[in-house]
């Protein structure tokens, strides 16, 4: 029960106002030991209510006392702008019954209200790194005031390298604070940042970064690069999608893929870091209220959404990072209920499907797609390996081998090209027949081919 926390009426009143009643495992353990003035190491995956685990008790701390002009009292720093937003949204429901002012500073708005916001002075700071520096740059704040810090969801800000920036900003932060520093997965650099950061800190771990949901079944259904899209569009067709998110790697490739989709009249949408803010609340509230069926993110725009009754997660491309395998399907089957996730995987990324099963401990069901009009992936990579073959063979040919295979061939097609000229049809007759055959068009809207694909991961 929250009553046995610490936390005060004002605050239990609006958790009760919130609907809730008992707190997570996360909440039970972090709770107690901020309000007690200590460092905390956490280690939680998005959807574990780790972020009321902090709201609650800073709220109730931040209670006594007020801000000055352009000196924030705490500061709760995240790498994406979705999430910022998510969490000055728990801060805006947990203190409805406290005086507490609040200020966003993400990028994608404009800064003016954000320094008058500032100038103002404020309780509580939330903001992504870059947008902070270049406001503090600017000398439109200060943090010499700073009481807490939360550095939420580290691993993430390592991959989207931001942690210069996160070393800058603590540099310039009062030491006498109480630090808070949470990750889904705790790599050897986090764990440096953690023993720079944190004074003897608490660390609380509720799941291991490996653990799923026992309400997600797992698929993976093997396909080839071409025929990537109509495998998907196969599945959602076959499948009960109520709602879905669909992972791809790169930014380009959201685009491309949602617009193969509502060109055959799914309702998707993108989400990726390119979209101004007002266009990502705009996609994100049409997903919500169920305008939007499928919604096409990048690992960087789906971190931290908060979302619930998701039913499918489709990993259209094998995510290069095993432990985003893991934060990317437990987005479906959250409190108790049941949801499905597909991963869609060509031979190329063979690789890594290994490593997420090595992750998680366990092999992921194959399943056929017996569509005939989806190729074999069967099928297809014999006949690739026989071209294989056949190019390895010519490769091994002397010169002299060679020109006489070609010379060879050339008298052959001559003679052939004699014979068959008299029942050849008429140059307009070829014409004619070209504008009437069907042909298909490659690259519109379709996968890239894996030749011209960078190897590398590039967040969203």
């Amino acid at each position: 029960m929250f009553e046995n926390l610490g936390l005060g009426p004002d605050i239990l009143k609006a958790i009760a106002d919130a609907g809730y009643t008992d707190p997570t495992p996360i909440q039970a353990q972090a709770i107690p030991v901020v309000l007690q003035g200590r460092d905390i190491l956490g280690c939680a995956q998005t959807g574990t209510g780790k972020t009321a685990s902090f709201t609650l008790p800073m709220i109730q701390t931040l209670s006594s006392g007020r801000a000055r002009a352009r000196m924030p009292r705490s500061l709760v720093l995240t790498p994406t702008r979705e999430l910022a937003a998510q969490i000055s949204q728990n801060f805006a429901t947990y203190a409805k019954y406290h005086k507490l002012t609040m200020a966003l500073l993400i990028g994608g708005v404009s800064t003016d209200d954000q320094q008058r916001r500032l100038a103002r002075g404020v309780d509580v700071l939330i903001a992504t790194p870059g947008r902070l520096l270049d406001l503090y740059d600017r000398g439109s704040l200060l943090l010499n005031d700073v009481k807490f810090l939360v550095i939420d969801e580290a691993d993430r800000m390592l991959d989207m390298g931001f942690i210069p920036d996160v070393e800058k900003i603590v540099s310039l932060l009062p030491p006498s604070r109480q630090t808070m520093m949470f990750s889904a997965t705790m790599p050897t650099e986090i764990r440096r940042l953690a023993n720079k950061f944190l004074t003897l800190p608490k660390e609380i771990s509720v799941a291991p970064p490996a653990t799923l949901a026992e309400t997600v079944k797992e698929y993976l259904v093997q396909t080839t690069l071409r025929e990537k899209n109509k495998t998907l569009r196969h599945l959602l067709d076959r499948a009960d999608v109520e709602n879905a998110l669909i992972f791809c790697n790169r930014k380009k490739d959201v685009e491309l893929l949602n617009r193969s989709l509502k060109r055959h009249n799914f309702l998707s949408a993108a989400l990726h870091g390119d979209m101004n803010q007002s266009a990502r609340e705009e996609t994100l509230s049409s997903f919500k209220a169920g305008n939007i069926k499928l919604l096409v993110a990048t690992d960087v725009a789906g971190r931290g959404l908060d979302i619930h009754g998701l039913s499918h997660v489709f990993n259209f491309d094998v995510p290069v990072h095993a432990e985003d395998y893991v934060h990317r399907i437990g987005r479906t089957a959250r409190a108790g209920k049941n949801g499905c996730a597909f991963m869609i995987a060509t031979k190329s990324e063979a690789k890594y499907v290994e490593a997420i099963t090595r992750l998680i401990g366990h092999s992921i069901e194959s399943q056929e797609i017996k569509d005939p009009k989806v190729v074999s992936p069967e099928k297809t990579q014999k006949s690739d390996f026989k071209a294989n073959e056949v190019t390895r063979e010519r490769r091994k040919e002397t010169p002299k081998k060679r020109h006489e295979t070609t010379a060879k061939t050339k008298a052959t097609s001559k003679r052939a090209t004699t014979k068959e000229a008299s029942h050849a049809p008429s140059r307009t007759d070829a014409k004619k027949s070209n504008r009437n055959s069907s042909t298909v068009r490659i690259g519109w809207g379709d996968h890239m081919p894996a030749f011209i694909q960078s190897p590398a991961d590039v967040p969203g």
